[in-house]
């Protein structure tokens, strides 16, 4: 389901696949699904997302005019992959190439939705599963202290096995620095650990055979332990940016090695902090009080106070992803929604945030109140709304769909039912919905470059999904399962 900023709800999407999906059905293992919608609207035109939002996209996914214009007046969209290539060996751009955008306009409509071919398979729930900025290297971590650190271009061969140190209940966040020499990972601990990725040893056992050094994040004049959930490096890989269950915002400084900067920034835990661009300047943070906030360390106008609140959401934010322009970002919501933002529109009044529900729910064990599903906050400034999946148990993950490949044309989520969506950001279509675990998928990541995208659950499953696949036949993780127990 979509909804507009208006308040107007789609629960048809009516989407047509393109014709590279459809022609992706052929290509299929037998294990994938597409879904696009639950019942019919016929001739019911979508509603624009916003309008600058919707030309940004388009600016970065649509192809040249050149290439869409059948007769003038008449476009046709998506352009054919031969019409694409017969216009850039006629050199319509002069340039001899493609566009970013042309690129993008051919790459996007190859979604990862084939497969699944295995990774990995542990008895361990797996937590976290990140692609590096360059898609070299893969990191899965797991709830049995394993984080491991796969080498993509070497037929995703373990590069580094490690066995965290001091691990309270799960690993809950990782992070790999820009130059992915260095990976940090963090559990419910003010200490955050750090290991060299770059050294030879493969099995990297914390202060045995090699030194994950602790960063305090506690400052000396408090004596209580907290937890943290989400931890990022900077751009330039100075500086790390953390979210705590003790209401606090941290930037520790890699280079002084201390902690710089300390934010009691919401009312609740605070499950999720990125930085908004690549100047490190603004923070985004997600908090268990409904709101997220935006943060600038140039102008702190007073001590803990915000640039900007964001209200909409009507229960905790599990996730937020920047759109990497210091302007747009998506947040996961228990509220069984992402929304998209534009932090233009931010307010300074928190108190439109006071409590709307009349009824008693905990998301760690109880499904979401059908009474609750269709209730909208009176005060909601996002962009748009996105329905469909599910957020419950954990602080499931929602992302952009890579710049280079698609435009990030797309948002993508875990869910709780075991399925990833993928929804168009401009349509709100579900465009896609791959079903394989059986457990919740916490976390999942697009390759930067391809049309790779990985999935890892509760299961202990580890999967990619890809398109056009690789030639061979999908290895699906239940049948490797099956044949584990029989020679064990």
């Amino acid at each position: 389901m979509f909804v507009t900023a208006s308040g107007v709800d789609i629960d048809e999407m009516g989407y047509a696949m393109s014709r590279l999906e459809i022609e992706s059905e052929l290509f299929d293992g037998g294990n994938t699904v597409h879904e696009a919608s639950s019942s019919t609207r016929p001739g019911k035109l979508f509603p624009k997302v916003d309008d600058e939002i919707s030309q940004l996209t388009n600016l970065r996914s649509g192809p040249n005019d050149r290439l869409h214009q059948l007769v003038p007046g008449k476009q046709q969209l998506p352009v054919s992959p031969v019409r694409m290539l017969a216009g850039r060996e006629s050199n319509y751009s002069g340039k001899g190439r493609f566009s970013s955008a042309d690129r993008c306009h051919m790459l996007s409509r190859y979604l990862p939705v084939n497969g699944p071919w295995l990774v990995d398979q542990t008895t361990s729930r797996a937590y976290v599963s990140q692609f590096s900025a360059d898609g070299s290297l893969f990191v899965a971590g797991f709830q049995g202290s394993n984080i491991r650190i796969y080498n993509v271009d070497r037929g995703w061969k373990v590069q580094k096995n490690i066995l965290a140190k001091s691990l309270r209940w799960t690993v809950t966040d990782t992070s790999l620095s820009p130059d992915q020499r260095y990976l940090v990972y963090t559990s419910m601990s003010p200490v955050v650990h750090i290991v060299n990725v770059g050294s030879s040893t493969t099995e990297s056992f914390a202060n045995v055979t090699e030194i994950h050094e602790g960063l305090d994040f506690s400052s000396n004049d408090r004596r209580y332990s907290f937890g943290i959930f989400s931890v990022k490096f900077s751009t330039d890989g100075r500086e790390l940016v953390a979210g705590s269950s003790d209401d606090s915002i941290y930037v520790y400084d890699l280079e002084a090695n201390k902690l710089s900067l300390r934010i009691m920034a919401h009312t609740a835990d605070v499950n999720t902090v990125t930085f908004a661009d690549e100047s490190g300047n603004l923070i985004y943070s997600g908090s268990d009080d409904n709101l997220c906030k935006v943060w600038d360390r140039r102008c702190f106008v007073a001590k803990d106070k915000p640039a900007g609140v964001l209200v909409g959401h009507l229960e905790g934010i599990t996730f937020l992803d920047s759109r990497g322009d210091g302007r747009y970002f998506i947040s996961n919501g228990k509220d069984q929604t992402i929304k998209l933002w534009d932090i233009r529109k931010m307010s300074s009044d928190t108190s439109c945030n006071l409590g709307y529900r009349n009824f008693e729910w905990d998301y760690r064990w109880m499904d979401y109140p059908p009474q609750a599903r269709d209730l909208k906050h009176p005060s909601d400034g996002s962009v748009a709304t996105y329905k469909g999946h599910s957020v419950l148990r954990t602080l499931i993950r929602c992302y952009f769909s890579p710049e280079y490949s698609t435009g990030q044309k797309y948002i993508y989520t875990g869910s709780h039912d075991s399925r990833v969506y993928i929804y168009d950001v401009v349509t709100g279509a579900q465009v896609a919905v791959l079903k394989h675990h059986t457990s919740p998928v916490r976390d999942c990541s697009w390759h930067p470059h391809y049309p790779v995208l990985v999935s890892s659950s509760w299961d202990g499953d580890v999967v990619k999904w890809e398109f056009p696949g690789n030639g061979e036949a999908p290895v699906l993780a239940n049948e490797r399962r099956v044949r584990r127990q029989y020679y064990d």
